[in-house]
């Protein structure tokens, strides 16, 4: 997975980069697992996110629902345009309460 890493006081933020499609769910969805059991914080930047497909809406989803399980915080941040694009399609962005920035179309 391309990615930067930062760890700082408990809190981890990972940045997904290219897509976020079927093709990478799995490979996404370990590392994802593997900080939400490490760190009590995890934040994932997806400024970086080209593509995403119903199965990395679906991963974006479990892992929600997995850290409030474990009660671990976890926030999805810098929203690219395809992110912001399926989430406002499925009306999933209030599911998610992270903050949204919506970005103007010029």
């Amino acid at each position: 997975m391309a990615s930067k890493a930062k760890t700082a006081s408990g809190q981890h933020t990972i940045a997904i980069e290219g897509e976020l499609t079927i093709y990478r769910a799995l490979e996404i969805k370990s590392v994802l697992l593997e900080l939400m059991g490490k760190y009590p914080e995890v934040e994932v930047n997806l400024a970086g996110v080209s593509e995403i497909d119903s199965a990395g809406l679906q991963l974006l989803v479990a892992a929600k629902w997995e850290a409030a399980l474990h009660q671990t915080s976890l926030r999805f941040t810098g929203h690219s345009p395809a992110v912001l694009e399926i989430f406002d399609l499925c009306g999933l962005t209030g599911f998610f309460g992270d903050p949204v920035v919506i970005q103007s179309a010029a």
